[in-house]
């Protein structure tokens, strides 16, 4: 039995899943287990920050498609905090991808959902004890082009904004409102770390994951 499996003092544990017949799941199997105390549970990372930022929380458990933020950017800007909880993504990754973004953005645990929910939990107890818990990973994938950490709805306006694309353009293009969309484009600059939309352009060009430009774009002002 771990270290953490005999204290006295059960681990406190947040959940984080937009999906709420998930999270209940989850919420019975932390309460039956002895080593932890369930404290919270958010179905979004907004709501989870908040959390995470007025609560102690040792050890947060969080889907990585979890809306607004996701999950990597919710973990870059708990990472940024003094005292932030140790985090597990819970989630499908055939491929390995999730996990290896997981811990580039400062994870300190990674369970796939296709393992039985003990597994999970022990994942849990091993990260509350202080240690890294992830599947196999060549951690020369690490060193990754900032570009990777896009998400899918980045990916899309970066691709319209180096067309062309006003804020209003890719407003409608995208069904979301102008300010949604300078909200995604600051998160663009921070991590790309540029300050305009011409160096992110000019990032976005010169990265090995992007398309050549294309010839013609929308006419615009760029407001």
């Amino acid at each position: 039995m771990s270290d953490t499996a005999r204290s006295k003092s059960p681990v406190n544990v947040a959940l984080a899943d937009s999906n709420p017949l998930m999270l209940g799941a989850l919420s019975e199997f932390v309460d039956r287990d002895p080593r932890f105390s369930l404290v919270a549970t958010a179905k979004t990372a907004e709501n989870f920050l908040e959390l995470a930022l007025r609560s102690e929380i040792a050890v947060g458990v969080i889907d990585w498609t979890l809306p607004i933020l996701g999950g990597e950017r919710l973990l870059e800007v708990l990472r940024a905090q003094e005292f932030p909880p140790r985090l597990v993504v819970y989630s499908h990754d055939p491929q390995s991808d999730i996990a290896r973004r997981a811990m580039a953005a400062g994870a300190a645990g990674f369970c796939d959902r296709s393992e039985p929910p003990e597994r999970l939990l022990d994942i849990v107890a091993e990260v509350a004890g202080g240690r890294m818990v992830f599947p196999f990973l060549d951690v020369r994938s690490l060193k990754r082009d900032p570009m990777d950490s896009l998400t899918e709805r980045e990916r899309t306006l970066m691709g319209l904004l180096a067309k062309g694309y006003s804020n209003k353009q890719l407003a409608r293009e995208l069904s979301i409102s102008v300010n949604t969309v300078k909200f995604h484009l600051r998160s663009v600059f921070e991590k790309l770390s540029v300050n305009s939309r011409a160096q992110a352009i000019a990032y976005y060009y010169s990265s090995s994951s992007a398309p050549r430009p294309l010839p013609g774009g929308p006419e615009t002002d760029r407001r």
